[in-house]
């Protein structure tokens, strides 16, 4: 009798243990749901994108823990538990298949960050994700263009990266690739198009001319009334860069943060390096 109720326990125990490694063993999937490459979702297929990648689009994107990563259809949860795991960010990913949802929660817990990691399951294109310091997605490229005005009135800054497919006309600012699979990264460009008065800390003003598409710059300085063309601009995310001759044609170049209609940096010119603030008109 005794025998028989230890070996009826070691039997309980073995069979318990043999369900919890199954449902916990596998790192993106589990005996309740199993997703496949492949398989459809809304508007998309579901791909998963290799580990290697997610490692390199986070690593592109500068994350870090002070970020807050915003995963676009976070599928099994892969690119939000790398982000909190290995790069310490708070990560939210949003899905709408309810079953993945479920799956990447699960998936959250066994990473054992869920005190970084969080997954909505709800439509990316209701969500709000505006507070994201970093977004991240492997949609299609009709998805890419539709989100992307969401995307440019987003935080000057917010850096952007995508798997597989661009932004449409919006180049990004830097393209990579590992392991023949392709992505891009973006900065959210300030707006700066328009016309500024430019003073410096010494009381002298100029005005700058600026024309914009994207993060592509160009545009005019006119110092004591004569106007001369940039020679060079620069804009990423909210830092812009210029460079143009001075009104004793010597190279000059200026740096400034953007934040609304207000610039504030410097000037290098006339072998000087000075204050200067901007105002748009």
């Amino acid at each position: 009798m005794i025998r028989a109720r230890i070996f009826a326990a070691l039997l309980a125990t073995t069979l318990t243990t043999a369900v919890v490694a199954q449902i916990s063993t596998p790192e993106h999937g589990d005996s309740i749901y199993q997703p496949s490459s492949g398989q459809a979702g809304k508007d998309v297929v579901w791909v998963p994108t290799p580990d290697a990648l997610v490692t390199r689009m986070l690593t592109a994107t500068k994350t870090t823990k002070d970020d807050l990563v915003y995963d676009l259809g976070a599928g099994d949860g892969r690119i939000p538990i790398v982000a909190a795991k290995q790069f310490g960010a708070r990560t939210v990913g949003i899905e709408y298949n309810p079953e993945m949802a479920e799956l990447a929660r699960r998936n959250v817990i066994r990473a054992g960050v869920e005190n970084r990691a969080s997954i909505i399951t709800g439509d990316i294109f209701v969500e709000d994700f505006s507070k994201a310091t970093v977004v991240t997605m492997y949609l299609l490229p009709d998805l890419n263009i539709k989100l992307r005005p969401t995307i440019l009135k987003m935080r000057p800054g917010t850096r952007v990266t995508s798997h597989q497919f661009n932004m449409g006309d919006w180049e990004p600012d830097e393209r990579f690739s590992v392991e023949t699979r392709e992505a891009y990264l973006w900065y959210v460009p300030a707006d700066v198009a328009g016309v500024w008065t430019l003073r410096d800390e010494q009381g002298f003003e100029s005005t700058l001319s600026l024309a914009q598409r994207y993060q592509k710059v160009g545009g005019t300085v006119t110092f004591g009334g004569k106007t001369q063309p940039l020679l060079g601009a620069t804009l990423q995310g909210d830092r812009l860069a210029l460079s143009f001759l001075d009104p004793e044609n010597n190279l000059g170049s200026a740096t400034f943060t953007v934040t609304g209609n207000s610039m504030n940096g410097q000037l290098n010119w006339s072998g000087r390096t000075i204050k200067a603030t901007a105002r748009k008109r």
